[in-house]
């Protein structure tokens, strides 16, 4: 899965965010003084616009985005003010590669919830993804400031990415470790970090996070061919052999497969 299969992986992940939202509540998020909105308390209006917002994510889970974007233009029929509605639209016209109709979208998600973090680390993502990388930082800065952001790991991890894209290796580490200090366990996380050290022929250190990241038996093409080359680097033939092994078993017909078997470790 070519760099961690990270872009799809993200919408996928937000899209969760997304649908978990929807079966609680609609753009309106208090109902009285620091009591937040719960089922029980939307308009016939609003479940609606929750329901066809569920639908809608399942949809584009299947990639049905057609029939995803009519989902979403019920709901926002149902309620005009609903931001996680204009979100998720913004996804979806990304994933079609819409780049404007997604940038509408992305914007006036955060014109109603401008601190949601969600919405500003997935806009900072849609920036970086269509070459706007230098935008895209304060975006993922705002998502780990917003109260009740539950994922800063992700952002600061995005941020990093981006960083790399800007040719900006010293704050790309910066942000990279405090999503390690975050979330040591996140193996995105490891595998950008082993990555990033390798590249630099730190291989000590690359060692390291990728030794966290194949401990979790993750079995992607591109994270085993990483550890093999470090190992290689390393002198290590035992470590080196034994994630050659799990490259046949797990990814036999891959690119990174065939590079091991050619033993293309420079390439």
């Amino acid at each position: 899965m070519s760099k961690f299969g990270l872009e799809r992986l993200g919408a996928t992940l937000f899209a969760c965010a997304i649908l978990l939202a929807a079966c609680a509540t609609t753009g309106k998020s208090t109902v009285g003084d620091g009591e937040l909105a719960t089922s029980s308390d939307q308009t016939s209006a609003q479940k609606r616009a929750a329901i066809n917002l569920q639908l809608a994510v399942g949809y584009y889970q299947r990639n049905e985005f057609e029939v995803a974007l009519d989902k979403i233009k019920q709901s926002l029929l149902a309620d005009p003010d609903y931001a996680e509605a204009y979100s998720m639209r913004g996804l979806i016209y990304m994933q079609m590669n819409e780049t404007h109709l997604a940038d509408e979208n992305f914007q006036h998600a955060l014109k109603l919830g401008p601190n949601n973090g969600e919405f500003s680390n997935n806009y900072g993502w849609f920036l970086c993804q269509n070459g706007r990388a230098a935008e895209s930082i304060a975006y993922f800065d705002a998502a780990v400031k917003a109260r009740n952001y539950p994922a800063p790991a992700k952002a600061l991890d995005n941020a990093g990415m981006c960083s790399l894209k800007l040719n900006d290796h010293a704050a790309a580490e910066r942000y990279f470790l405090r999503a390690f200090q975050v979330d040591p366990g996140n193996t995105k996380v490891n595998a950008n970090l082993a990555r990033m050290y390798y590249e630099r022929q730190d291989y000590e250190h690359a060692k390291f996070y990728i030794g966290r990241v194949i401990k979790s038996d993750v079995h992607d093409a591109d994270v085993l061919w990483l550890g093999a080359k470090i190992a290689h680097k390393m002198g290590d033939r035992m470590t080196e052999s034994a994630i050659g092994t799990q490259l046949q078993r797990y990814q036999p017909n891959s690119l990174e497969y065939a590079s091991y078997q050619r033993e293309a470790f420079d390439e």
